[in-house]
């Protein structure tokens, strides 16, 4: 139970271990049920008296600011949810969109904000097939919250979760890390930090049917919020497993590793939204990289590391150091999707 008093934080959605605490604590807790239980990014169902395996998820989106080099609050609300059905190896079918408008709320940029989800949408193969929207008093939401349900078909013989992660396996990320966070902290802030820093949000679902197509893949996620740090954790924990990551095998942007040393950021902590983390048989990492390298969200994919025995997450140096990494502790940067 609660205890009188406390309350909830900017932390507490932060994609951290107060995230996680919060959802065991209230939500896990209240709502406790099997589809839950299974923890990762969609519920896998089936269908009555059908074979036919479904994946349902929901997101909500609060980024700040709406609009932003390489996308906008319209973009992210149809990427995120299409990207955690395709997670489970999903194909999407429908979406719903649910909008919260404040009072005052410029019409032109609501407009804006549906046409990048149209956009999106038909990019993803996916159709926004019914939603709901309020309007709200003046100061009671900071301009235009989206949530977006998705809904999409497991394919037969396709078992992707996190807990299926197995000593020996490659680790693998699809792409540069931390884009997103830098270039929407750049735009918020108005920092004027150079070197074409662009959010890197976009639909993941035509790059998984290619791994899918190469084989070998166990445990699929999308690094957002707390970044591939925090989403290794998970895995690990999923899995009861240890990973350990390379990193000089880090694939990340000069220009965001530049950003991050002057802001005082760690791109392994900063949120993605056009990346995955793939976990995969190791006989079959050379073939599936090979998939991946030939779609545009994949082309800079690399194995970043190693499935072990054991717990937890540790970051091997350049020097052979060993450090251990952590769920992300507080909130690195609120309101990021």
């Amino acid at each position: 139970m609660a205890q009188q008093g406390e309350i909830v934080t900017l932390a507490h959605g932060s994609g951290g271990r107060l995230s996680h605490e919060l959802i065991e604590r209230v939500f896990r807790r209240r709502f406790d049920n099997e589809w839950l239980r299974q923890g990762d990014d969609s519920a896998e169902f089936r269908i009555q008296h059908s074979e036919c395996r479904m994946a349902f998820t929901t997101d909500s989106y609060t980024v700040k600011p709406l609009f932003f080099p390489g996308g906008d609050i319209g973009r992210l609300a149809v990427c995120g949810t299409v990207n955690d059905l395709a997670m489970k190896g999903a194909r999407p079918l429908l979406l719903s969109a649910g909008f919260i408008i404040e009072e005052g709320f410029p019409l032109a940029d609501l407009d804006q904000a549906a046409g990048s989800m149209a956009a999106a949408a038909a990019e993803a193969g996916v159709s926004i097939a019914t939603g709901d929207t309020k309007v709200v008093d003046r100061g009671a939401c900071d301009g235009l919250f989206i949530n977006t349900s998705g809904i999409g078909v497991i394919p037969d013989g396709v078992d992707i979760s996190g807990a299926n992660a197995r000593p020996g396996d490659a680790v693998i990320v699809s792409g540069t890390l931390g884009d997103h966070s830098v270039a929407v902290m750049n735009a918020r802030h108005g920092f004027g930090l150079s070197g074409d820093l662009a959010s890197d949000v976009a639909p993941l679902a035509d790059l998984v049917r290619a791994m899918l197509g190469a084989g070998g893949v166990r445990v699929l996620r999308d690094p957002t919020r707390g970044g591939l740090a925090t989403t290794l954790n998970e895995i690990a924990g999923q899995s009861r497993v240890s990973i350990t990551v390379e990193e000089p095998r880090l694939p990340v942007r000069p220009q965001v590793r530049g950003a991050c040393e002057m802001l005082g950021l760690d791109p392994l902590y900063c949120a993605n939204e056009g990346k995955l983390v793939a976990v995969a048989d190791p006989g079959a990492a050379g073939a599936l990289l090979a998939a991946m390298r030939g779609r545009r969200d994949g082309r800079d994919a690399a194995v970043i590391g190693t499935v072990g025995t054991g717990a937890g997450v540790a970051l091997r140096t350049a020097l052979g150091a060993h450090r251990p990494l952590l769920m992300l502790e507080g909130e690195a940067l609120p309101r990021i999707c």
